[in-house]
């Protein structure tokens, strides 16, 4: 059911399809890079502080979230800069992000440094204006993970909620959230990296149970699909109809075991209902 695409990935995250190509963080290995083909992968940039989330400005500048830094950097023509400093709004690491059509940049974080068990802190989802003013658009979130923003509705998934669940919004005019919602709630599963399809489905990565599932709001599953002995964590619909799911697995996500494995890979699979 899946190919695999890319191989031999410390720990992919993040994955993106933007200009024709597959964008996406190799967390632990500090890097950015973008797929040419099958197996062919060029690097974009160099993140010290482990890149997590990634999208673009308008004028096509790649935006990229420094984890352990909690900033979201920019590239420019003569390298990586500052976009935006979010340490007053982020209580632990960030990670993921999602960029709409404006250059508004939502970016989530951990809320504290506990682990995946026990309950953790509500966060503040940063928002990061095109010209790097930061402001908080939703708060009181549990482990704001994966994002997407499509027609006006913004989804995002708290992980750590207790259930695990996919939480809705609308946008403002300002950028700012608010009619907030459940689209879905889960069991065993824990939302990470998502996407959402032509129909409004979201397809999301679970690490918890190594698949990638498709669900309607209101919670109906549409379909799921195990990605075997390896986690899932992020997913994104690409390729030249939009109709390639491609999704970042790995065996574990602990880093320095993840650089000596190297089980990170990205798999793909073809849907029936393509990117919006």
């Amino acid at each position: 059911m899946f190919e695999e695409h890319v191989t031999g990935l410390a720990f992919p995250e993040a994955a993106r399809w933007h200009d024709g190509h597959l964008w996406f963080s190799d967390m632990h290995d500090e890097r950015v890079f973008r797929v040419d083909g099958p197996g062919s992968v060029t690097e974009v940039a160099h993140v010290p502080g482990h890149p997590a989330g990634l999208g673009w400005l308008p004028d096509g500048r790649l935006l990229v979230v420094s984890m352990h830094d909690r900033k979201v950097l920019r590239l420019d023509p003569d390298g990586l800069v500052e976009h935006a400093d979010l340490t007053h709004v982020a209580t632990w690491h960030c990670n993921d992000m999602v960029v709409d059509a404006r250059g508004r940049a939502y970016v989530g974080n951990f809320g504290d440094g506990t682990a995946p068990g026990t309950p953790v802190t509500p966060a503040d989802l940063a928002l990061v204006h095109p010209d790097g003013t930061v402001a908080v658009a939703a708060s009181a979130l549990e482990f704001p993970n994966g994002a997407a923003v499509v027609d006006g509705t913004f989804v995002i998934a708290e992980t750590r909620a207790e259930p695990p669940r996919l939480t809705a919004f609308d946008v403002a005019p300002d950028g700012t959230l608010g009619n907030r919602r459940l689209f879905a709630e889960f069991g065993p599963e824990s939302p990470d990296g998502l996407c959402v399809d032509a129909e409004g489905a979201v397809w999301f990565a679970s690490w918890s149970t190594n698949e990638v599932i498709r669900v309607r709001e209101g919670g109906e599953i549409l379909d799921r699909r195990s990605t075997g002995d390896a986690g899932a964590y992020s997913c994104v619909l690409g390729g030249p109809d939009g109709r390639t799911l491609f999704v970042c697995v790995a065996a574990t996500w602990m880093p320095e075991e993840s650089r000596r494995t190297r089980t990170g890979r990205i798999l793909s699979t073809p849907v029936d209902v393509p990117a919006p």
